[in-house]
């Protein structure tokens, strides 16, 4: 069995959704230090729908295909679809990851995430704090 699926490899070769959004609605950035990948996810959210979401990607194959496959997942959805993506959701999508990967589908979630907490605070939008992972407090990830 090959280590990656043909859709990793597809949107590894070929990600969508790659660049910035100059002004962007909403950005997160997100690392994970154990491995060197670095994602930035920018939005562009009009009434309340996810209008264009463009990624950078610094990181393995499988962070690369993780964010692409991440974006095309909520693109023209609400904001409160995007909220629901799951790092699972991503794994199925890409028809898996090997298991020394699946931190590559949690960084595509969190920077979601984090790329939606940005646009609610950037526009004083309540929000339920307990959606989105504060690494310094939080016990969600046991950081």
């Amino acid at each position: 069995m090959a280590l990656y699926s043909d859709k990793v490899m597809d949107h590894f070769m070929n990600p969508r959704n790659v660049g910035s959004i100059e002004n962007a609605d909403g950005i997160g950035e997100v690392g994970n230090a154990k491995c060197g990948d670095i994602m930035k996810i920018y939005l562009q959210i009009e009434d309340n729908i996810i209008k264009d979401v463009k990624f950078e990607t610094f990181g393995c194959g499988s962070a690369i295909a993780s964010s692409s496959m991440a974006t095309e997942m909520i693109k023209g959805k609400s904001v409160d679809q995007a909220l629901e993506l799951t790092n699972k959701a991503v794994v199925e999508a890409l028809d898996g990851l090997p298991e020394h990967k699946l931190h590559c589908s949690v960084l595509a979630e969190e920077a979601i995430k984090s790329a939606l907490k940005d646009y609610y605070d950037k526009n004083g939008i309540e929000y339920d704090k307990a959606l989105f992972c504060d690494h310094e407090t939080c016990e969600c990830c046991g950081e």
